[in-house]
Formats: structure tokens, sequence, C-alpha cells
């Protein structure tokens, strides 16, 4: 599989592409990064040096590729976080140019603009444009708990409720929703879930709520889902194999003591995920 990514990138540590592609490439898929920016380290540091990158220097790295002729190559674009429109508006026009060269192609996005406990920590009017514009152009999205509940505009506290707000977001346009950190009433404390719904039925995965939450999970997650969605076409076979994976990158983090996600160490559960947390069907 061949997967256009154009997301944020850091010379230390894992978020965005530097999250995304060694997970892809680990998998024996390749990748085309394009960056936006191109940073020291994550912000969640509080303090980075490095470029963000326009908006139109973005729009001509994808001009360039789509000069050698082979968009029509790709089999998927994945974004991350957006932190402008005018960035979201270059992704969109890359999202076109694929899927003309090649209409099998899919968008998968990962809408980041907050978090429980955190709220939104993007720019004002991203959460609305990413509800707005980005996600209804959207195959597959990879949302928390927290993110979905205002893409549906209504806050759910049963797993009923969740897959009903799913069905919300859904008729918008996505045709898969991976929804990462759920908690509800029917779950027991020190547990969370992962819930991936499609036309084929939707289903759950139930995990250890693991003391740690590093930047670049969410990154790693939405590059594994696609590419295990792309390659089975099995929504709860991706499923499985995406938690397992991160499961286990979060497990040797925190086993580590590292505040960067130990990608390199558990790459063998990238190119192997470890069959430990088997999906339930939910309808």
């Amino acid at each position: 599989m061949r997967f256009l990514s154009i997301q944020s990138s850091v010379a230390y540590g894992y978020v965005g592409n530097s999250a995304a592609v060694f997970p892809l490439q680990r998998l024996g898929h390749e990748v085309w990064p394009v960056l936006t920016v191109h940073f020291s380290n994550h912000t969640g540091y509080g303090a980075w040096r490095g470029p963000l990158l326009a908006p139109a220097d973005v729009a001509e790295v994808i001009a360039g590729i789509a000069d050698r002729g082979v968009l029509g190559d790709a089999d998927a674009v994945l974004s991350g976080y957006q932190g402008d429109p005018a960035m979201g508006a270059v992704i969109l026009d890359a999202v076109t140019l694929v899927k003309t060269a090649n209409p099998e192609a899919v968008y998968c996005c990962d809408p980041v603009m907050g978090d429980v406990g955190r709220g939104m920590f993007v720019r004002p009017g991203i959460p609305e444009y990413l509800r707005d514009v980005v996600v209804p152009r959207a195959d597959i999205i990879t949302p928390n708990h927290f993110e979905l509940d205002f893409l549906a505009g209504r806050t759910t506290r049963t797993l009923p409720e969740l897959l009903a707000a799913v069905d919300v977001v859904r008729a918008t346009g996505p045709r898969h929703v991976l929804v990462t950190s759920v908690l509800h009433g029917d779950l027991p404390a020190g547990l969370l879930e992962v819930v991936a719904v499609s036309d084929e039925g939707a289903w759950a995965v139930t995990t250890p709520l693991l003391p740690i939450n590093p930047n670049g999970g969410g990154d790693v997650t939405a590059a594994l889902y696609l590419a295990h969605l792309s390659t089975t076409g099995s929504p709860a076979a991706a499923l499985e194999r995406t938690v397992a994976t991160v499961f286990t990158v979060l497990e040797a983090t925190l086993a580590a003591g590292t505040r960067e996600i130990q990608l390199i160490a558990a790459q063998d559960a990238i190119a192997e995920p470890p069959a430990r947390f088997p999906a339930r069907r939910l309808r």
C-alpha cells in the first residue's frame, strides 16, 4: 500500500509524521510524508524551535509529487493536527487530486482538537472547521471520545449513546469511525474501550487503563487503523491489531519511564500485532 501522509514533524520524539511514518513502513507500506511543520520537539514540552511551513509551501510539495505522475498510485491520504483552515484546505485539495487520479483511494482524518480534562487545545474556529468542512470529506475518522461528542453535538455517557453519536457523525460522510479513549457508565473502573463502527457493524475492545497519556499515541493509532483496515478490509481485525500494538507500545513506554513513546523498542508489536484483546460485536 502507498500512503500520502500530510502532518507535522519533529526532530526529537514522536508526533505527527514522526509517529506515523515508521509504523506504516514497519508494516511494509510505502509512505510519502509531507510536513506541515518541522519542530525540534512537540509542543507539549512548552518550548520548541523550528519552522511552521506556509500552506503554499506545503501545496508546492504536493504539486511536485503530482508532477511525478504518481498521485494515482496512492491508496490513501492520512492527516492529523490541522492548525489552520488554510492548511486544511491544502490537505483537502490533495485529497481531491488523489481521488481524481484514483477513485478507490480513501482519506483518513484524525480530527485532533481536544481531550477530556484539557478541553479544546486548538485555535478558535478549528473544531468547527473540522466538523463542518473536513470530517464530511473523510472516509475514515479516528476521534477520541471527547472529540466524537463535539462532532455529534451531544454528550455521551453510555455505550448506546456513543453508538448513536457515531451514527450522527457517519451520516455526515465518514464510512468508518474509530473512537479512542472511550469511558462510559457501564465500564468498570480501571478499564477503557476503543470502538470501531462501519456499515458492517460495530465492535469494541476493552483494555486496562494505563496511567500514561503521552503525545503521539493518537497519531500512531490513526496510522495503524488506516493500514490494517486497508489490508484486511475488516474493521474488527483492524481494531484488534491496532489496539494490541498501541497498548504494547504504551506498556513499553511506561516501563521505560520515558516521556516519548517507545516505538523503536516495541517495533516487533508493530510488525506482528500480538493477539491480546478480542473485539466483541456490539451490533
